[in-house]
Parts: structure tokens; C-alpha cells; sequence
């Protein structure tokens, strides 16, 4: 169809072509417009869930930190905080970054990078989960008790889970028993999760297996089948079992009906036996920690007093006489009062602060220093020269006790976080020559400072004997490691305590050394 347009220039060949050939593209440009208004209304939708994730997350971690930051140490010495510190720098921020990652933010992403470099990893998750179990063990503490109770808990089933995971990768299917049968329980309680019932069941089942209860985990591959039929592995473990359990039976000559389950009680903590590990006295160890079998019967307590000492006439102690009291009678172990103030600890904290490093032991067969899961700390030295503080406390060591410290280690700060302690172990060395003492000698006392009071836990124990010295801040405790003769005293055997709840910014230690004549 031809339209003439009178009066006016006609249109270039251009002008008409576009108009001719793009006209038709028209309509499916405004169809394309309107799926871009869609899409664009989808993108902010996705924006706004997610500003509100985002928002969500910022409420929550804004209260937490709020919480956390009034009192660090006291928020820090609750062992399932430090856990779950560790759990959300380590996982729940790296989720975070990922959804703001979907529209980078500048400013978001570049602090981030600036304290990721700070942020605990994997092993550190890890360790704080294997503290909690350690915790678990010494106190007796059954999964159900650390998920119940206050906020600080570990309620959610995620975390149950997580924990029993931790265990199960370790081969510690003991702990991984107890910690999948919390999580399943709170799943069964209708508890909400990502994590589905089939990969619990999964897990606790075969964790069962390796605790040799063929029964339950029988019980358990079942109900595992039922949910999915289709899981090859569980359909596979489940006749593996049968046929173990049928075995077992024909060689015990018992009949039992295959078909019965067996109970679904709850496993509960006692229900398995804890594995033995490389310590002879860990159960007298642990009673000690948690003050049973303390051997403290009133005869003895009578031999116990409280008395001023003046460093046999030391000049300094005249005009303010150390408070001595008796904390043990055989070996001696004596407890100093007042003998750091708070402002040396708190100089003390500052000083050792930027070094703290985990602690290490001496590989007895090797002579090299190492990390070592019985010694879990942190710990700096201090030399008596760097500081006007740590030269006083040198000194009135040396008033107190009558003995030098010239020939003696530097101060040692030690640090306990979550779950740390040190496992029985001597002050003394048992080795010909050990090259962490000056000249040649061994440590003859040791003298250790408390530099915090602890909530709950961080006892120094003495299983020999039956011991428990509970830290009080500011005040410290004295015993000697060698007998006059020079010989070791094997009595003197000691740990340090898991902290339950608390922080032990424990020990300032000191151990003083005689030199071989």
C-alpha cells in the first residue's frame, strides 16, 4: 500500500527502510520489554529478600556482638560461646559474604578480605568441637545437657549435627554416637533443620556399628531403608548386619527373632563405654577435676594453718608479711594471698598478649618441640628485664621463697580457652639433661600464679594423692618438684584442669631450678 504525503519531502531510502523492515520488530520488543519490567521486578524481589536476609543477619549479630563485647572474657568462658565463635567466623560469615557476593558491595567485600586473614579455620572449628567433647568426658556432661538450657546452648540440631560429624571424621564414634542421637532426638521433636533425617541416620548408624551394638545399629539401617529405599549403602549395611547378628547367634547357639527391633531409647551417655587412651589415671584425673575424690579428711585438715611470713626476716617482708596458708600437708603445698595485684596482672595480660602461642611439650623420644593434644594452650615468656613489673614479681618470688631465679626459666603466661588443659604430666625432668634448663640442673619448685578466678572447671590436681587447688585471682601457690636429695618426687605429678566456664588466664608459672654440683 502506497500513502502519499503531500507537501512534504518524501522519506530517504533509509528512513523508509527502517521504518518498514523495524516496525515489525516492534511488537516483539514491546514483549521483550515487558519480560525485562518482569525480570527486573524479580531481581528486585530477590534484592529485597535478600536485604532482608542481610538485614536479618545484622539485627542478630549486632545483639550478639553487643552482648559478647561487654565483657569478653566472661562471654569467652563459656565454652559454647568460644565454640560457636569459631562456628560462625568459620562458616556462617563465609555464608554471608556469599550472598552479598550476588551484587558486590565495595565496601562489604573489601572489609571482609581485610579481616578474613584473621577469621579461625577449619582446624580451629574443629578443635573447638573436640573441646566441648573433652569437656563432655571430664564432667560428665551428657549432648542433651549442652542442648538445652539458655541461649548460649548448642539448640540448634545443625550444631548437634556439626559436632557429631567432627567426631565421626576423627574415627571417634563414641562421641559421634551421642552427638548424632541429640540431633536425631530434636528431629524427632519436630525440630526444623536443613539437614534430613536420612544423612543422622546415616552417621549413627554406622557410628553404632563401629561401637559393636549390631542390634541397634540394625534398628537403626531400618529406619534409615524405610525413609529411602533407594540408599544403596544403607540397603547394603543393613544385610551386612544381618548376616553378622545371624552369625553371632548360631555360633552362641541363641534364638532370637531377626524381625524384633530393638529398643529406640535414646542412646544415652554411659551407654558405651569410652574408649582407653595413653592415660593410666584419667578416671582418678577427671574425679578430681569435677572435686570427687579429693583425700582431704579432717585429720589432715587439722595439720593445715593460715600464718604471716616474713621470708625468714627478709627486710622487704618486715613491714608487709606475705599471708601463707597450707593447702596440702604431704607433699607441702602452700597458697600465697595478695601476690599479684590487679593492675600487674592486667600489665601481665598486655605484655603477653601480642605473643601467645600454642603451647608445646618436648617429644620424649625425639627431644623436639611439639603441639600435643593433652597440652591444649597458649603461652608467652617473660623475661625480667623487659618490664618493671616482671622484675618486682621476680623479686618477691625470690623474698618468699629463699631461692633464686637467676638460674631459673622466664615467667610463663599460660592462657586456657575452651576446653584447655594440661594432662598429668611433671615439672621435673626426667631426662639426663633437658636443654630447656639453664646450665645443667632440674627444676626444683615450681611457683604458680593465678591471674583469674574460674566460674567453673581449671582446677590443678594431684591424682597421686588427691588434690584439687581451685585458682583464686591474685593469689598463687608453691610446692617443691625434688626431694632434698635431689631425686624427683613422682607425688608431684599434676594436670590443669579443663575450664568449664570461665577463662583461666591462669598461670604465671615460674619453675625454679637447682644447679648440679
Amino acid at each position: 500500500t502506497e500513502i502519499h504525503f503531500r507537501e512534504q519531502t518524501p522519506p530517504s531510502h533509509l528512513s523508509v527502510c527502517y521504518l518498514s523492515l523495524c516496525t515489525g520488530q516492534m511488537t516483539d520488543l514491546l514483549y521483550t520489554e515487558k519480560e525485562l519490567v518482569q525480570s527486573l521486578r524479580e531481581y528486585i524481589k530477590a534484592e529485597e529478600s535478600k536485604l532482608a536476609a542481610v538485614k536479618s543477619w545484622a539485627t542478630k549479630l549486632d545483639a550478639l556482638t553487643r552482648t559478647s563485647t561487654a565483657d569478653p572474657e566472661g562471654y569467652l568462658g563459656h565454652p559454647v560461646n568460644a565454640y560457636k565463635l569459631m562456628k560462625r567466623l568459620n562458616t556462617e560469615w563465609s555464608e554471608l559474604e556469599s550472598l552479598v557476593l550476588q551484587n558486590p558491595s565495595d565496601g562489604f567485600i573489601s572489609n571482609m578480605s581485610t579481616h578474613r586473614q584473621y577469621f579461625p579455620d577449619e582446624e580451629d572449628k574443629t578443635g573447638a568441637a573436640r573441646a566441648l567433647m573433652r569437656l563432655q568426658d571430664t564432667y560428665q556432661l551428657d549432648s542433651e545437657a549442652f542442648s538445652k538450657g539458655n541461649g548460649d546452648m548448642l539448640k540448634l540440631l545443625d550444631d548437634c549435627f556439626d559436632m557429631g560429624k567432627t567426631a565421626y571424621n576423627d574415627a571417634d564414634y563414641y562421641h559421634a554416637v551421642l552427638w548424632m542421637q541429640q540431633a536425631l532426638k530434636q528431629l524427632d521433636d519436630g525440630e526444623e533443620a536443613v539437614i534430613s533425617k536420612v544423612e543422622i541416620l546415616d552417621y549413627l548408624s554406622y557410628s553404632v556399628y563401629q561401637m559393636e551394638d549390631l542390634p541397634r545399629a540394625i534398628e537403626l539401617t531400618r529406619r534409615l531403608v524405610a525413609i529411602d529405599p533407594s540408599h544403596q549403602r544403607a540397603g547394603g549395611n543393613l544385610r551386612y548386619y544381618e548376616r553378622l547378628l545371624l552369625k553371632q547367634f548360631s555360633e552362641q547357639n541363641q534364638a532370637q527373632d531377626q524381625d524384633q527391633p530393638a529398643s529406640e531409647e535414646p542412646i544415652q551417655l554411659g551407654t558405651y563405654m569410652r574408649p582407653k587412651d595413653h592415660l593410666p589415671e584419667r578416671e582418678s584425673y577427671e574425679a578430681l577435676c569435677r572435686g570427687e575424690g579429693v583425700q582431704m579428711t579432717e585429720t589432715r585438715r587439722s595439720r593445715l594453718f593460715c600464718r604471716y611470713q616474713d621470708g625468714y626476716r627478709n627486710p622487704r617482708l618486715l613491714l608487709k608479711p606475705m599471708k601463707e596458708e597450707d593447702e596440702w600437708d604431704s607433699p607441702h603445698i602452700v597458697r600465697y594471698l595478695e601476690m599479684l595485684s590487679d593492675k600487674e596482672i592486667e600489665k601481665i595480660k598486655e605484655l603477653a598478649k601480642p605473643r601467645l602461642a600454642r603451647a608445646t611439650v618436648r617429644d620424649p623420644k625425639t627431644g623436639v618441640l611439639t603441639t600435643a593434644n593433652y597440652r591444649v594452650s597458649k603461652s608467652a615468656w617473660l623475661d625480667g628485664e623487659e618490664d618493671p613489673v616482671i622484675a618486682r614479681i621476680n623479686q618477691r618470688i625470690e623474698d618468699i621463697t629463699g631461692l633464686t631465679v637467676d638460674t631459673a626459666e622466664l615467667l610463663q603466661v599460660a592462657n586456657y580457652g575452651v576446653g584447655g588443659q594440661y594432662e598429668p604430666h611433671f615439672d621435673f625432668s626426667r631426662r639426663p639433661f633437658d636443654s630447656n634448663l639453664k646450665l645443667d640442673g632440674n627444676r626444683l619448685a615450681t611457683f604458680l600464679n593465678y591471674m583469674s578466678d574460674v566460674e567453673a572447671g581449671g582446677a590443678t590436681v594431684f591424682p597421686d594423692f588427691g588434690a584439687a587447688i581451685r585458682p583464686r585471682k591474685g593469689t598463687s601457690v608453691f610446692w617443691y618438684n625434688l626431694f632434698r636429695s635431689g631425686e624427683g618426687d613422682y607425688r608431684t605429678r599434676h594436670a590443669a584442669c579443663p575450664v568449664l566456664v570461665g577463662s583461666k588466664w591462669g598461670e604465671l608459672t615460674i619453675r625454679l631450678t637447682q644447679l648440679c654440683i
